[in-house]
Formats: C-alpha cells, sequence, structure tokens
C-alpha cells in the first residue's frame, strides 16, 4: 500500500473510511452476540485436499460427501439468491494451499444466513463454510454451502495489486504483499527449498551443525564494523556477531572434524541492492583438505540447491548463467593483466597501480598500497564481468588476514571469492592455523582498530588460546545465503529476505 492513500471521489471511500465500515460491522456482530474471532472453526479440509479428492468431478456432477473448509475471502460475487467467493488457504511449503470456489444459495441456507453472509462478509474474510462438493454447471470444483460461519474479520481491506502496492510498499508491509502477489509467497518457497536443500547437502556430505554465539565480547572473523550493544547483567559491552568464523574454528580445535552454521549475521554497513545489515550466512570448516576442498563443497552446495528450484540453467540479463559449465579458477593479478592490458604482480610499484587507477576513474585512498589498489582494481573492473561461476583466486595476503599464506607463490594467500553473475556469491580459504602467526595477524588487525578503521578485527585472546591448543588443517567457506537466493531468482536482497531491515516511515 502506499503511504499516500488518493484523494477520496464520490465513488471510492477513502481508506479509513473503509476501515471505519468494517470496524461498524465487528461492532455491530459482536452487539448482537455473534463472536468475529472464534476460537475453534469448523474445517474437515484443506482447499488443497478437495481438490485432491474430488478434482475429477465432470461439469454439473454433484456429490453427497460433506466437507467444511476455512480460508480467506479472496474473491465474491453476489446476486439475489445466490452468492459465489473464492476462498484461499494459507500458502504451504509445498506450493498454493489451493483455491476453491464456495456457493451459498437461497434454498440451501435460508434467507437469513444468505443475508447475513451479503451484509457481515468482506474480502479479506476468513469464512468456514459447510456442504456437500459439486461441480458446478461451468465445471468448477465447489462447496454447496449448507451452513457458514465467519472465522476472523479483517477490519482492514485487501490492498489492490496494481493501484496500491508499490515496490516500496511491498517490502515494507510484506504481509499485505503475501496475501495479495503470487510472486512474494513464491519467494518465500524458494528460500526454504534453498535453505532445506543447503542442510541436506551438508548433512549429505558429514557436516555437523551447530550453533554459536551471536552476542560476542570480541568481534572477529570479518572485516566490518559492528553494532555494538551492552549487557546489564555483567555490564559489559558486547556486539552482535560479523561473521561465524571464529568460534567455528574453536569448535575445530575441539575434534569436530566437519562443523557449519547457518545464522544471522550481523554488520552496521551501507545498504543497497545487495547489502543489508542483516542477512544469512553459510560457514563451514572441513579438516584435512584445503581451498580446492573447500571449493568443491560450495560448488556441490549450488548445484544442488539449484536441483531444488528446479534448473542448473539460470536466465539474467546479462545472459545465460550455465552451471553444469567449468568452473574455473582465475588469479587475481592474472585477470586483471588481461583486463588492463599490461602485466601486473604483486611486485608492481604502487605509483603504476595508482596510474591504471586513474585511467580507469577508480577511486582510491592515497594511503593504500599496490596490494590493497589491485584488490580494488579487480573489483570495479574484472568482477563484475565475471557471468560464469569463477573462483578468483590467488588475493594478496592483505585481502583476508585469516587466511594461510601460499604455499609457492611469496605476497598471496590460498583463499578465493566465487564470482557468478558479476557478484560475489561467497569466499573460501586454506585456513590459517599457525597460532604464532594468527597472533601477529590479529595484531596487526588491532592496531588498525585502535587508529580508528572501524572494520578492523580486535584481538580475541581466546581464540588464539584455542588455536594453541592445535588445530588440524583445514578449509573453510563462507556463502551469504541471501545472495545465492539472488542468483536464482534475479531478485535483490531486500526481495529475498522476508522482513528486511527499512528506514522507518516518515
Amino acid at each position: 500500500m502506499n503511504s499516500k492513500q488518493p484523494a477520496a471521489s464520490a465513488s471510492q471511500p477513502s481508506l479509513s473510511e473503509q476501515v471505519q465500515v468494517r470496524l461498524d460491522k465487528r461492532a455491530r456482530l459482536i452487539g448482537q452476540g455473534r463472536e468475529p474471532y472464534p476460537v475453534e472453526t469448523p474445517r474437515t479440509h484443506s482447499l488443497a485436499e478437495v481438490r485432491e479428492r474430488w478434482g475429477g468431478l465432470t461439469a454439473g456432477e454433484e456429490t453427497d460427501d460433506v466437507v467444511s473448509v476455512a480460508g480467506r475471502v479472496m474473491f465474491q460475487r453476489n446476486t439475489g439468491k445466490l452468492c459465489f467467493a473464492t476462498l484461499a488457504d494459507q500458502f504451504t511449503p509445498d506450493g498454493e494451499g489451493g483455491r476453491l470456489q464456495v456457493m451459498l444459495s437461497l434454498g440451501e441456507v435460508g434467507a437469513e444466513s444468505l443475508q447475513a453472509w451479503k451484509d457481515d462478509v468482506d474480502l479479506g474474510d476468513f469464512v468456514s463454510v459447510t456442504g456437500r462438493v459439486i461441480s458446478s454447471r461451468r465445471g468448477e470444483l465447489s462447496v454447496m454451502a449448507t451452513g457458514w460461519s465467519l472465522a476472523s474479520k479483517a477490519v482492514r481491506p485487501l490492498p489492490n495489486l496494481h493501484a496500491d502496492l508499490s515496490e516500496e510498499s511491498r517490502v515494507r508491509q510484506r504481509y499485505a504483499d503475501l496475501i495479495v502477489r503470487e510472486e512474494s509467497r513464491a519467494m518465500v518457497r524458494t528460500r526454504a527449498a534453498i535453505t532445506r536443500s543447503i542442510r541436506e547437502t551438508m548433512h549429505r556430505l558429514g557436516f555437523l551443525e551447530v550453533e554459536t554465539p551471536t552476542l560476542q565480547l570480541v568481534h572477529g572473523g570479518a572485516a566490518a564494523r559492528p553494532f555494538n550493544t551492552h549487557l546489564n547483567a555483567f555490564d559489559i559491552d558486547m556486539s552482535l556477531r560479523i561473521a561465524l568464523e571464529l568460534h567455528l574454528k574453536r569448535a575445530m580445535v575441539g575434534g569436530t572434524d566437519r562443523v557449519y552454521e547457518m545464522g544471522r549475521i550481523f554488520r552496521n554497513e551501507g545498504i543497497d541492492s545487495s547489502h543489508s545489515a542483516e542477512f544469512t550466512m553459510l560457514e563451514c570448516y572441513q579438516a584435512w583438505t584445503d581451498q580446492r576442498g573447500i571449493a568443491e563443497t560450495m560448488r556441490q552446495v549450488i548445484l544442488d540447491a539449484a536441483d531444488a528450484v528446479g534448473s542448473r540453467r539460470i536466465e539474467t540479463p546479462a545472459g545465460v548463467i550455465d552451471l553444469d559449465a567449468e568452473w574455473r579458477w582465475l588469479p587475481v593479478y592474472d585477470g586483471l593483466s588481461e583486463k588492463v592490458g599490461r602485466e601486473v604482480s604483486i611486485d608492481t610499484p604502487v605509483e603504476e597501480m595508482r596510474a591504471i587507477a586513474d585511467e580507469h576513474g577508480v577511486e582510491y585512498d592515497e594511503g593504500w598500497g599496490s596490494d590493497k589498489l589491485a584488490v580494488e582494481l579487480f573489483g570495479e573492473l574484472v568482477e563484475p564481468g565475471l557471468l560464469q561461476p569463477t573462483f578468483v583466486c590467488d588475493y594478496p595476503a592483505i585481502a583476508q588476514p585469516l587466511a594461510r599464506p601460499h604455499r609457492s607463490k611469496p605476497g598471496l594467500i590460498e583463499a578465493w571469492d566465487l564470482i557468478i553473475g558479476g557478484m560475489e556469491r561467497g569466499t573460501g580459504f586454506s585456513e590459517l592455523i599457525d597460532p604464532v602467526v594468527q597472533r601477529e595477524r590479529l595484531t596487526e588487525q588491532s592496531r588498525k582498530a585502535a587508529h580508528g578503521d572501524e572494520e578492523a578485527m580486535e584481538l580475541d585472546e581466546d581464540f588464539l588460546r584455542a588455536l594453541e591448543f592445535g588445530a588440524p588443517p583445514m578449509g573453510g567457506l563462507g556463502m551469504g545465503v541471501d545472495r545465492l537466493i539472488m542468483l536464482f531468482t534475479n531478485a535483490g536482497i531486500r526481495e529475498t529476505i522476508l522482513f528486511p531491515l527499512l528506514k522507518p516511515e516518515g
């Protein structure tokens, strides 16, 4: 619905007037001793069950089978001696709960009951209807009512799909969006199918699901600005987690050979079509493998999710993404060199990298070194053009403080970002397990934090103590679940999250 309603005309009551009419009906029902919100409502079959059992009736065929169905009134047409209505079930994980026509005739329900329907029932109300299952003369499966009752009175009218539901209002009033728009319901089912698929894949691959703290004493595991809060019971400052990593690695130290969590992450940063302050992340860690092994886990998760929603070929405005094709590995400096038409490497002087940035109109901070400039240039110039699945690898060490140094390429790390459709969908590493090097990395991060870098990690002494007990060699990955859903639906992140965080109205 729009926050500003159109001016009322003689033929179109204002929203407030429509609400008042319904409130008056509610008051009248209560005054007559009729409960507009009964605790119990007759219902023997869902609408889908009626369709499944009696869907084969031919036009005009009638049965003696009596059912009680219930649902929301989505359409109604009242004539003198006959009323028609379409009821809708609440939708289910397997699809539309069903829609079914009900019919009320003067001869079946009587004059008083028929008039009460006309007077009391509005679009959006929940009703229960009891009657015989028939097929109308036009072949529409129906329930011919012998009785009915109000199950829940809606005091606000349903929005008009086209006039009242702007893109903004669809997100802000998702409950209304779900009622009237199938695309919105489909998104909920798609998300549920994907998250279920992820868990099934992880279980099949032998990963153990755990839960780690949302409130944390020390934030870490990512370069991000946290949300800060205060725990009154201990009188200490805490933050909401920005990643799942550090506690999952503690579990690896404790002996969980393969571990994962799919949970909510909170980052106090910008919000746009691909970023949300609150989102869902999958992180997993696997012992006795490296970045290549964990990349195969990532690939399997995505392929299984594609199968769960129907296809491994994804139509996008930029072209067709074929998940069955080769998933390429592309070193950062190789991709950047090809794009800018000159050879660049970890040893390229900062002055040359700045010149490349100036040449391509890429903004940068004067304090950035050659390695940071390389990461920024790749993200601006190369990444958006990577349509097919690509593991971008061999980053400079500055990109990921928690990744292992590359075993054969000095100055680089064993880490990748998976780019599909020009957007990062996940990241993976050969994980750093040396507690001495890890302390050095986190100490450097803490120095940056002390000098005002709000995205730098803090020094987590308990995490370092855990590593000192010894952790097995491992690969790890992090994947934004919302971005995976975006991949399969071509939707913005706000559409994939059922109730996204929005700026308050007004």
